[in-house]
């Protein structure tokens, strides 16, 4: 009795191992990174790739990457928790793509992280400015940009933010080509961090004075945060950068 009592729960076990195994191996988050093709910034999203695909093996997240639009609809959004807006621009978008995007943001159906290139707001290329999204990132147009690159300190103004759990009240950044525009967005979002313009190494003009880097807007539904440091690769060998970046897929995902 025994010895068959054993063969029967072997067999039981046989018949749900599977299903179990498989739903383990289920991927926590589902992410859409979009990354341009090229440019003077595919050297960051390369590193960028490199460091996410070893982040997704350590934690059970499933990325996938796009290069252009095209695919983009409400159907295939809804497969992913998360979009990582990695240096893409935002114009030049498939009419589906952008009322698919809107849609997901407006209405909270996942999370989203934008770096640097996604506030290059105005007409480029011979695309007319993206009024929602403009309004998304605080109502911001861009104006200009230090073309030499500048180190400069991070000063974190809302540390009880989770992306900020674990970084200093402030930071350096090596290498950045800091973005200025018409108008501080801080009237329109909650700023998370800025940049100290006199720390600039070396020294530029091209000030705006309050000069927000990181910041949410809490009138969408969906969770969202901008990151505006995402130029140069040396970022990644920055542990204070990867923590924030790490912290914001976490929080921006729900997890």
């Amino acid at each position: 009795m025994k010895a068959g009592f054993i063969f029967i729960l072997l067999g039981i076990l046989s018949i749900f191992q599977p299903e179990t195994i498989a739903q383990s191996q289920q991927p926590a988050i589902r992410i859409l990174a979009m990354a341009e093709p090229g440019g003077h910034h595919i050297e960051y999203s390369r590193a960028a790739k490199i460091w996410l695909d070893s982040l997704a093996a350590k934690n059970n997240l499933s990325i996938d990457y796009i290069d252009k639009t095209d695919l983009i609809t409400n159907q295939y959004l809804s497969a992913y928790q998360l979009i990582i807006q990695l240096d893409y621009v935002p114009y030049g978008w498939k009419p589906a793509a952008v009322a698919a995007f809107e849609k997901y943001i407006n209405e909270g159906k996942g999370g989203w992280i934008g770096f640097h290139h996604a506030t290059l707001l105005g007409e480029f290329d011979g695309y007319k400015i993206w009024p929602w999204f403009s309004d998304f990132m605080g109502g911001v147009r861009y104006k200009n940009y230090i073309p030499d690159f500048a180190a400069a300190t991070v000063n974190v103004e809302n540390k009880n933010h989770p992306v900020m759990k674990g970084v200093p009240a402030s930071f350096s950044v090596k290498k950045e080509e800091w973005y200025i525009y018409d108008k501080s967005p801080r009237p329109n979002v909650d700023v998370i961090a800025s940049v100290d313009e006199t720390t600039y190494v070396p020294d530029s003009k091209i000030k705006m004075g309050d000069h927000p880097v990181i910041w949410s807007n809490p009138k969408m539904r969906a969770k969202n945060i901008y990151i505006f440091m995402g130029h140069s690769p040396v970022l990644f060998e920055d542990e204070v950068y990867k923590t924030i970046f790490k912290n914001a897929i976490f929080w921006a995902a729900g997890k």
